[in-house]
């Protein structure tokens, strides 16, 4: 009977498993400062849904197409590179699925209409018209001829009397302004307001006046742009902060945002000054 290790001790140690996604991305939120309530009206994923995810429960999410959209938004909202964690759920759940081949270039050629002949009988039937056509507009053209030298030969005919020039007087018509900033900076001094402009992609706003009530809550796509008012403050948050541009009272606020970063701001009156 031999003395060895057992063979318990040859097993190699086991890897440190990595976190899940849903662990992930609710640690990201709480270093965050967010909530769920906020995280879903900035992604506009409800509420249940965001919770399952960060239980790595995705049935909820409707397939697996509409999770990995849930994972990028929610992961930008809480200011993570969405990339690592789709790749994990691709690795994790079957990987992507394949493209849908494209159809056969023979099908497209197949339903190609021939092409028309030339009607040549319609051809002719417009040749005719046309030269029967020319032959009596001659003839007519010669008679009114013949009638006006008979009618010059017996006497000179009358003349016409000019008609009065009538004078109208125009009215100069004022010149349109100028488009400038006027109309920005023309907002009540009295209030707070703020215009967002989407240049870039698509940002989630929500904005608050400072009683706490609820000014806007959605998503603006790029070209958009929204103007809130309220009497003492207004409070943002800003999803994708880098692709919008801001004038408060008036005056474009040059704020160095980056793209996928979420921004909490608050503005009053006057200056712009971010709370």
């Amino acid at each position: 009977m031999s003395i060895g290790n057992s063979p318990e001790d040859d097993r190699p140690s086991t890897e440190e498993e990595r976190p899940s996604i849903g662990h992930v991305l609710h640690q990201a939120r709480i270093a965050s400062g967010l909530t769920v309530d906020e995280v879903s009206a900035t992604t506009r994923v409800r509420i249940p849904i965001v919770h399952a995810i960060e239980q790595d429960d995705f049935s909820r999410s409707g397939g697996a197409v509409y999770a990995r959209g849930h994972i990028r938004m929610i992961a930008q909202a809480v200011g993570l590179s969405p990339d690592p964690l789709i790749a994990q759920y691709d690795s994790e759940h079957g990987g992507r699925p394949a493209p849908t081949p494209a159809a056969p270039m023979f099908e497209a050629e197949r339903i190609r209409p021939e092409p028309r002949r030339p009607n040549w009988t319609a051809a002719m039937v417009a040749a005719i018209v046309a030269v029967v056509g020319f032959v009596g507009f001659t003839f007519l053209n010669s008679g009114d001829d013949s009638g006006r030298d008979q009618q010059v030969a017996e006497g000179t005919a009358p003349q016409e009397k000019p008609s009065p020039t009538k004078t109208t007087s125009t009215k100069p018509v004022d010149p349109k302004p100028d488009p400038s900033d006027g109309a920005i900076a023309a907002v009540p001094k009295d209030k707070v307001t703020v215009t967002l402009t989407v240049l870039d992609d698509k940002s989630w706003i929500s904005a608050k006046s400072q009683n706490g009530k609820l000014l806007f809550d959605g998503t603006l796509v790029k070209g958009d742009s929204k103007t809130f008012q309220a009497d003492e403050r207004i409070d943002l948050i800003l999803g994708n902060a880098g692709a919008i541009e801001l004038h408060v009272n008036g005056k474009k606020v040059e704020d160095e945002f980056k793209p996928g970063q979420v921004e909490r701001v608050s503005y009053t009156k006057g200056d712009p000054e971010a709370g």
